[in-house]
């Protein structure tokens, strides 16, 4: 049975809702009066979650996009109409195969990771800031996912590392500034979730969660106006600890653990 939440917001553009985190975010806010615009790599996948959010009540108009395509991204997030919750969601993973990182693979991690929330969220921001205040002065909120893995240097993943800590980093210093036109921005640091794109992790992954159980816990934190959402809490907590370790041994206790593998095709 699906388990429903009321959210307070009723037009939002979600990235990445083709399946994993963004088909969870994308039902979880499903509901009558909504509407929903949904963007997704691969067609069909995108149209099995708009008939999801359909079937529960939501008006949704899905969009095959690609993120790294700025004049797209600022056509389709300019023209979408008033939103009150953008969510940058789409992203790419791969790691090192034990090796050395491919150069192809880390600019497309970049691409993806870097650019695509730029390109979702900049053309969002006069978007919210031009609608009415609501509650505490605040007129549109932004999500932008990162990941726990944004607090961890990890030989084995180095762009998917670095992309998510630059976005974590951007999203909480552009939230103290954006905040006082009263757009209200927050970085959501998930642990392991159970998606096509931890499926392919070959190495025990600690507090695997569900879909729908990481949807759940995104839309409180960002429900209860928190500028960092991380979960679960003894993940992050213990990625805040190995990442505060100096980087040589940092490097010695990854070496004994399997590394992420690289992939050429990359996998969101």
């Amino acid at each position: 049975m699906r388990e429903t939440e009321s959210w307070p917001w009723r037009h939002v553009l979600l990235t990445g809702a083709s399946s994993g985190l963004g088909r969870a975010l994308a039902e979880a806010l499903a509901a009558p009066g909504v509407t929903l615009h949904l963007g997704g790599r691969d067609a069909a996948r995108l149209e099995a979650t708009a008939a999801a959010c359909r079937a529960a009540g939501a008006e949704v108009l899905p969009r095959v996009a690609d993120v790294r395509d700025a004049d797209a991204m600022a056509g389709w997030v300019g023209g979408a109409g008033p939103l009150d919750l953008v969510v940058a969601n789409a992203g790419i993973s791969a790691g090192t195969g034990g090796a050395v990182e491919p150069p192809g693979q880390a600019r497309a991690v970049f691409a993806t990771n870097i650019d695509g929330v730029l390109n979702t969220v900049l053309p969002a921001l006069p978007v919210l800031a031009a609608r009415p205040p609501g509650p505490g002065g605040v007129r549109g909120r932004v999500a932008v996912v990162a990941s726990i893995a944004a607090f961890v240097a990890v030989p084995g993943a180095p762009a998917y590392c670095a992309s998510k800590a630059a976005v974590q980093r951007w999203t909480e210093a552009l939230d103290a500034t954006e905040r006082r036109r009263g757009v209200r921005l927050s970085a959501v640091c998930p642990g392991y979730v159970r998606t096509p794109m931890t499926a392919r992790n070959d190495f025990p992954m600690p507090m695997l969660m569900e879909p729908g159980e990481a949807a759940r816990r995104t839309l409180r934190g960002l429900a209860a106006g928190r500028v960092r959402i991380a979960f679960p809490r003894p993940l992050y907590l213990g990625a805040r600890l190995v990442g505060g370790l100096p980087p040589a041994w940092r490097a010695a206790l990854f070496a004994r653990l399997p590394a992420k593998a690289a992939d050429a095709a990359l996998h969101g």
